[in-house]
């Protein structure tokens, strides 16, 4: 072996192992803010969705709930017609 390729060798059997691995890294303050304001406006933004969903589906469902109402009564005005002309 040559000396140079024992002197590497040397040299890393010197150093300690943990200085050898990837230490893991806390994010930055302003990396951390930056994904915490992506994750509450993200957050709004859905809620905001899904209070527009919610209010066009109870809409909806009041709407039914008219036509349904106008067509019972629209029956019931013509059953009474009814009556009222058969004379019962």
């Amino acid at each position: 072996m040559s000396m140079e390729i024992i002197g590497r060798a040397r040299s890393s059997w010197s150093q300690p192992k943990c200085l050898l691995w990837n230490q893991p890294q806390c994010p930055s303050m302003t990396d951390w803010i930056k994904k915490m304001w992506y994750i509450h406006t993200m957050e709004y933004c859905a809620a905001i969705k899904r209070n527009k969903i919610m209010f066009s589906a109870g809409t909806w469902m009041e709407l039914e709930a008219v036509i349904l109402s106008k067509l019972t009564q629209e029956q019931k005005t013509k059953f009474h017609m009814f009556l009222l002309i058969s004379g019962s």
